[in-house]
């Protein structure tokens, strides 16, 4: 049985059922052809639950994959065997399967308040020093898109889908177009922010595209997730700060700064557009860590014994 010439099929069926956004269609279509290609490459014609713990055992020891990419692929076999099994009782080779990964707990990575100060300000000395019509262009939407991030904490994949329409000006409110097709909305609670966003808006309509994303490149098309990390990542270096962060810094540190000053976690959850309010407790560790360096510091109870 060529298993191969069903993977379209069951594509089809789970993007249809499970609601699935394109992002995840193309990594499960990514993990069955790379699939699809070991068994070919080493000539595997008869799939047995050895075949798919010897796959495992290549992704882990031959292409050293990490343990959350590895967990998504055993995912996608899963599914696609148990579909299989359904539909056209194939022999899952899953069923007894159970593989265990040392779960690693990465606190979020974040950038100090003066790092963000320091950014923001290139951003807004190189929006207020451009020279020619292209250049005000490109720097207001710049100055725009950073602070927007660095207001809202949303991610950058969010931005990038934001159209005029998604604006309720009367309201300061922006739609978001979140994971898992979800929506939110956004208030922008800085005037400052909302400034820089209008005075974006007024230079973008004057050019009168027909897109109608927020963000858009010299030529009138949307701006790309790729070119907003290269945007943020040159105004980085010309602020000197840390070298290995990513606009996903900014909403760590939108996060983590909404729960040291004293946000609900609720609230945070809501804002940030997780599913699972676990994902946003890990923020807290961060606002913790932080509050003991603090009180370590400055407390004064700490030098009484001193006197």
């Amino acid at each position: 049985m060529n298993i191969s010439k069903y993977s379209d099929e069951f594509i089809h069926q789970i993007q249809t059922t499970k609601n699935l956004s394109e992002k995840s269609v193309i990594a499960y279509s990514y993990d069955l052809n790379q699939f699809f290609n070991v068994l070919k490459q080493h000539k595997i014609y008869h799939i047995t639950t050895e075949s798919i713990i010897d796959y495992i055992h290549h992704l882990q020891n031959d292409l050293h994959l990490k343990d959350t990419s590895i967990q998504r692929k055993i995912i996608t076999l899963k599914m696609y065997f148990r579909f299989l099994e359904e539909n056209y009782h194939f022999a899952n080779p899953c069923t007894k399967l159970k593989f265990k990964f040392k779960q690693e707990k990465k606190l979020p990575r974040i950038l100090t308040v003066r790092e963000v100060h320091r950014l923001l300000n290139v951003v807004k000395n190189a929006s207020m020093e451009s020279k020619t019509e292209f250049e005000h262009f490109r720097f207001q939407r710049d100055l725009a898109l950073v602070d927007l991030l660095i207001s809202t904490g949303i991610r950058i994949g969010e931005a990038a889908k934001i159209e005029l329409s998604d604006i309720i000006f009367s309201e300061r409110v922006i739609l978001i177009h979140g994971k898992g097709r979800k929506q939110r909305l956004i208030y922008i609670s800085c005037k400052e922010t909302w400034k820089h966003l209008l005075d974006w808006v007024s230079v973008r309509n004057e050019k009168k595209p027909d897109c109608r994303n927020l963000f858009l490149n010299k030529y009138g098309d949307p701006l790309s997730i790729h070119s907003m990390e290269d945007l943020f990542k040159k105004y980085r270096d010309k602020a000197n700060i840390n070298r290995s962060s990513t606009p996903h810094y900014l909403r760590h540190t939108f996060a983590t700064n909404l729960l040291t000053n004293g946000a609900d976690i609720r609230s945070v959850q809501e804002i940030l557009g997780h599913s699972s309010i676990s994902t946003t407790e890990i923020y807290l560790e961060v606002s913790n860590t932080h509050k003991k360096q603090v009180l370590s510091k400055y407390n004064f109870r700490n030098k009484l014994s001193d006197f």
